[in-house]
């Protein structure tokens, strides 16, 4: 053994002697000194980052409080008697340490590089900005000043003690930063390009110098009660730019990080529709009713389970069903399929307590057949669609107790989630016309758009999504299928369209927020700004209402921020935290819904209560 030890060291010893030093030089790297990244691939890696910690943010932030509190779900099961207190919450986009210190690390290497290189990435440093302001507005809109402006610069000037900005500095700060973008983008001739690396706009600098305008009425539409004035001349800006703004679909920020990403991944606690909102959108016939919410259970095939087991149908499902000379399922009245298929719930906490309102809450007890022996329960409500928020979950459709077995399964397209949209860019310049704006189209024409481009989005992503039920109702004869799919039909939007609740008339400025508030139902964080910062639904409204929502008799108050943690004085950062969260008169740490509905941001500090209504 001795003897093989020492041929092996033998031979190991040669081999170095033989290996040139050079070679182990080109091995060896200065740390101090770091070679320059595909800045293709840091700009790639920073669009993903623009929607991080998704299942968190759905699991708890939007379905347990933004849901709930904007009266469009339930939380799972019913609304509890403290279902306004704040618990555990996803904490935002990963905005520091996953996306601004790749947008701070390409903005320093553009700004490093030789004066004639650096101009032909000038307008790859332009969309930087958009990246990181999209997200760092959903943080503010939670939690009001963030650190922005020295954020994540510490590699560069080794500053570790950011301050925090206001929500008034941030606003004035992205405006200038957007504007300064827009010039680049105005002529994007020669410049470099980021190609398929770019996953929203292929490279196309067009479409994100839109997305850059979409941003600006973003932030004007959260001045509007802080300074009017200031937001009515941000939207004459966007309308009058010289690029553009987002007019069709193809404009539209569709965010995917690749062909197998699904979303959430996990299941998440889902509560019921809103039962005045379901009963809304079918009244107009409003066909995104079919792709935020799903269907309930009952199909033809269960309701006649029903009707042979002599179990009493929902007091909500029955009045539609229409039976033959027999007795037998033979159709559905009124809007029929797929429209009798959505039903919503009370929002009281104080329904839970009501032996009537089992039809709702207790509806594995109440709705229960057996056939054969083979017992099973169904629901008459419908649940926020989770094919929104992922893509990988099988479903299967209800049948009969012992009947066939219909899946949908192994269906997992790539998400598509929408971070922007031609949509929301009409329904915001037609707020803007309303509220006094010199535009150059009317209320009315901005408004139809909006609706338009919206119905269509939404379609758009049931489909790329593959919704349950998307083409057709497998459950029903053949030639029936069709007609019970969700599918976008011809004629609805022009139908839709033309009635009263599109007409603005009358009443212009509620039902334009009206639908911004349907339009935002897949994105939470602009759905809570617009009821906010608007006050509808509104109490006692004609069209729709906002819900006295009760807890032993007594109307419950919602939150209007989330609770802002108390930094500690071992936090490096400490002074500057401490300040910048009292300047805005914030108790930390307190999570009671009355604190949170006071201590308001600076955006909404004069805005009206909510269910109160337009204060302008």
């Amino acid at each position: 053994m001795k003897n093989i030890a020492k041929i092996l060291f033998a031979l190991m010893l040669a081999f170095s002697w033989g290996c040139d030093k050079d070679d182990f030089a080109e091995l060896n790297t200065d740390p101090s000194v770091i070679s320059n990244p595909d800045l293709r691939f840091s700009a790639a890696k920073a669009i993903e980052a623009m929607y991080n910690n998704d299942y968190t943010n759905w699991f708890y932030d939007n379905f347990q409080y933004i849901y709930p509190w904007t009266q469009v779900t339930t939380t799972q099961g019913g609304n509890g008697h403290q279902f306004n207190v704040m618990g555990a919450w996803g904490g935002g986009q990963g905005l520091y340490r996953d996306l601004m210190r790749q947008t701070r690390d390409i903005q320093h290497r553009i700004d490093n590089m030789p004066a004639e290189e650096a101009a032909t990435f000038q307008a790859l440093k332009a969309i930087t900005y958009a990246i990181q302001i999209q997200p760092a507005m959903t943080k503010t809109d939670l939690f009001g000043s963030i650190y922005y402006s020295e954020a994540a610069l510490g590699p560069f000037t080794n500053l570790l003690t950011p301050k925090m900005d206001s929500e008034e500095e941030l606003f004035n700060l992205w405006l200038e930063e957007l504007d300064w973008a827009l010039d680049v983008l105005e002529d994007t001739e020669g410049q470099f390009t980021l190609g398929n690396q770019d996953l929203v706009y292929g490279g196309d600098y067009g479409k994100w110098a839109k997305f850059c305008n979409l941003l600006k009425l973003k932030i004007a539409a959260r001045l509007v009660q802080a300074n009017t004035t200031k937001a009515l001349a941000v939207a004459q800006e966007v309308a009058n730019s010289p690029v553009g703004y987002m007019d069709e679909l193809s404009d539209d920020f569709v965010y995917h990080r690749g062909t197998k990403w699904y979303g959430t991944g996990n299941a998440l606690w889902i509560g019921y529709g809103n039962r005045d909102l379901l009963e809304f959108l079918v009244d107009n016939k409003d066909p995104r009713v079919r792709f935020h919410f799903e269907k309930n259970s009952f199909n033809g095939e269960v309701v006649q389970a029903f009707l042979d087991a002599e179990v009493d149908l929902p007091p909500y499902v029955e009045p539609f069903v229409v039976l033959d000379a027999e007795g037998d399922f033979a159709g559905w009245s009124g809007p029929g399929e797929p429209w009798v298929r959505y039903h919503g719930a009370p929002l009281s906490p104080d329904a839970l307590n009501e032996a009537a309102n089992d039809i709702y809450f207790r509806q594995g007890d109440k709705f229960k057949v057996a056939v054969g022996g083979v017992e099973k329960s169904y629901a008459g409500t419908s649940l926020f669609n989770q094919k929104i928020t992922r893509t990988s979950y099988n479903y299967t459709y209800p049948t009969k107790p012992g009947g066939r077995v219909i899946e949908l399964k192994d269906n997992a397209p790539g998400l598509q989630v929408i971070l922007g949209s031609a949509a929301e860019t009409n329904l915001y310049l037609a707020e803007f016309k309303l509220l006094g704006a010199n535009l150059p189209k009317t209320a009315q024409e901005y408004f139809n758009l909006g609706v338009e481009f919206s119905v269509r989005r939404a379609d758009a992503l049931a489909a790329n999504n593959q919704l349950p039920y998307y083409e057709m109702d497998p459950v029903y004869p053949v030639e029936e299928q069709e007609a019970a799919g969700v599918k976008l039909r011809a004629g609805e939007i022009a139908a839709l369209l033309e009635r009263p609740i599109s007409d603005l008339t009358t009443d212009g400025l509620e039902k334009v927020y009206i639908q911004q508030y349907i339009n935002f139902m897949n994105t939470p964080g602009d759905l809570w700004t617009t009821v906010r910062r608007s006050g509808v639904p509104m109490r006692n409204s004609t069209y729709l209402a906002w819900q006295p929502v009760l807890s032993s008799g007594r109307d419950m108050v919602m939150p209007r921020r989330f609770v802002v943690q108390a930094p500690t004085e071992d936090d490096l950062n400490f002074a500057n935290a401490k300040a910048g969260i009292d300047a805005q008169g914030f108790t930390t740490g307190v999570n009671d819904p009355q604190t949170l509905n006071t201590e308001r941001l600076w955006f909404d500090k004069n805005s009206p209560n909510y269910g109160e209504g337009p204060s302008n």
